[in-house]
């Protein structure tokens, strides 16, 4: 079973970048569409960004489109997520999640996801 680590999260200003990053224990991510799902206070857990095994396909919350971008490295077995001009309503803990092996396209719904990781919490202010 996956064991997954977030990391890079932090404070930054509105307008500001940061970078997240998804660390595997196993390489089975490798074969596995991930996903970044991000959750504020008192709210539910939201999709965010999500991309297939091969990275050939991506897929973004209309939210973050233009803003954030999300890659992998197999051999590293990482998931980064880069978020530029970030937005106080960006603040949440974000979380990654392993999906469907093989996967073609990418799902949005928490549910298709699996071993989340602990989080990293992310806050924008003004």
């Amino acid at each position: 079973q996956a064991q997954l680590v977030e990391s890079g999260g932090g404070l930054v200003q509105a307008g500001g970048s940061l970078t997240l990053s998804c660390a595997a224990s196993e390489r089975t991510i490798s074969t596995r569409t991930m996903g970044w799902f991000r959750q504020a206070p008192g709210k539910a857990r939201e999709f965010v960004a999500g991309i297939t095994w091969t990275g050939r396909t991506t897929s973004y919350a209309d939210s973050v489109k233009g803003r954030f971008a999300i890659s992998r490295d197999n051999a590293k077995n990482t998931v980064s997520l880069q978020m530029s001009s970030l937005k106080p309503e960006d603040t949440a803990v974000y979380y990654c999640g392993t999906s469907t092996p093989f996967g073609m396209s990418v799902g949005q719904t928490e549910t298709l996801y699996e071993h989340w990781g602990q989080g990293t919490p992310v806050t924008v202010y003004a």
